[in-house]
């Protein structure tokens, strides 16, 4: 089984690394005894996605990422060890979803004759008010 990113990339299983931990936090008797939690790893550098993309997850500012290119993930949100896994599958591929998503690029533009003449004009109308505030002097 592997995990699907979208409809062309896939990650195959044997590239993901979890391995289960006792969860931290309240959880009575059990919380010392029961493995829940999800640690995962997943190695940027060594799999088998396309270059373009692997450049663009390691660019990321993301504290989740180790100066060697590795992605770990910890899931404990939920009681059982099955959801905190599909929890971690489902943030990973997230995370890769986000990174190789192409942002659109912007188109500058400019505001138009009429809203620049409004803007002027209500500018204008403001410092008239604020003047007629003012004090009068007799000079």
């Amino acid at each position: 089984m592997a995990l699907i990113i979208n409809r062309n990339i896939s990650i195959p299983d044997h590239e993901i690394v979890l391995v289960p931990i006792r969860a931290q936090g309240a959880g009575g008797q059990n919380v010392n005894k029961v493995s829940s939690a999800i640690h995962l790893r997943f190695d940027i550098l060594n799999s088998s996605l396309p270059d373009a993309y692997k450049e663009r997850l390691l660019a990321q500012k993301d504290q989740r990422l180790t100066t060697e290119g590795v992605i770990v993930l910890k899931a404990q949100q939920h009681r059982t060890q099955e959801k905190n896994r599909e929890d971690a599958l489902q943030r990973l591929a997230m995370i890769i979803r986000r990174a190789i998503a192409v942002p659109k690029k912007r188109t500058p533009t400019r505001p138009s004759l009429t809203a620049r003449k409004k803007r002027v004009e209500s500018k204008t109308k403001r410092g008239r008010v604020k003047s007629l505030r003012k004090k009068i002097t007799d000079e």
